[in-house]
């Protein structure tokens, strides 16, 4: 039997990393975190990637109100442990993955793309008129 080689995650890995999302964001909602770079800060965790053999998450997260991105990295990275032993009260998984947490530049970038295309429409119509 051969193996298929593919970038795409299965199923399994976007459901597996919905819950988790879900699992992690009702965590932050409570805010009993010990951290105090924890405590008050504002978190949305945007998406969860799995590995495909769902040992290893990368949960992307986005702090409202912006800034203090890398102290924000940093606690989580500190607080990893307690999440993954939160995760596995709250999930019924056979194996709870290490958690990374990374800082979610996707809307930065879409921010970005848009002034670059507003920018380059005005300059059409401004050549056009």
């Amino acid at each position: 039997m051969t193996r298929k080689h593919s970038r795409e995650p299965s199923s399994r890995q976007l459901r597996v990393g919905e819950e988790i999302r879900h699992a992690l964001a009702d965590i932050f909602e409570r805010g009993d975190m010990h951290d105090p770079d924890l405590r008050d800060a504002l978190v949305t965790v945007t998406e969860v990637r799995l590995s495909p053999d769902l040992h290893n998450a990368t949960a992307f997260v986005t702090r409202l109100g912006g800034g203090g991105t890398e102290t924000l990295i940093a606690a989580l990275g500190r607080a990893a442990p307690y999440f993954r032993r939160q995760l596995a009260h709250n999930l019924r998984l056979r194996y709870v993955p290490r958690l990374v947490f990374k800082f979610d530049t996707t809307f930065d970038d879409a921010d970005h793309l848009d002034d670059l295309l507003r920018r380059k429409l005005g300059r059409a119509r401004s050549e056009n008129a």
